[in-house]
């Protein structure tokens, strides 16, 4: 029964209030496409890719979403997760996010890595990681 039972990762799904304006913030970010939206949803996905065929990123409308606090505050409102994204020049990919419409988190830790805020407050981090894909291994778009 087991053999038979198939999980694949579909998507990451981001609480906001406005969807379409964050998977276009997003897919301007990673030169992706919006292959659905409406007011309750939207998602994004590799370029010329069917959605579902590559794991994509969904936005799903919350009225009540509010913004986590970051770094993290008792008694704020918690991050719960965050996404990474790799980089081949760190300084370039941090000042391309600011274009598309992040913001750099006041506090940093590391030389190696930013943390970045998108246009809905969600932190993201941006990783000096040239050394991956300069590897044969690395596959994501």
């Amino acid at each position: 029964m087991e053999d038979d039972l198939k999980i694949r990762m579909y998507a990451f799904t981001i609480d906001c209030i406005d969807p379409y304006e964050l998977a276009k913030f997003y897919a301007d970010l990673l030169k992706w496409e919006i292959p659905f939206h409406d007011e309750e949803w939207a998602c994004i996905g590799a370029p010329r890719t069917e959605q579902g065929a590559y794991p994509g990123i969904t936005f799903q409308r919350n009225p009540d979403y509010k913004p986590p606090v970051w770094p993290e505050k008792p008694g704020t409102q918690q991050q719960m997760a965050h996404l990474d994204f790799a980089v081949n020049n760190l300084e370039e990919a941090v000042q391309y996010a600011i274009r598309c419409g992040a913001t750099l988190a006041e506090e940093q830790f590391s030389d190696d890595w930013r943390v970045m805020l998108d246009p809905a407050g969600h932190p993201f981090c941006l990783c000096q990681m040239k050394s991956i894909f300069e590897s044969a291994h690395f596959a994501l778009l």
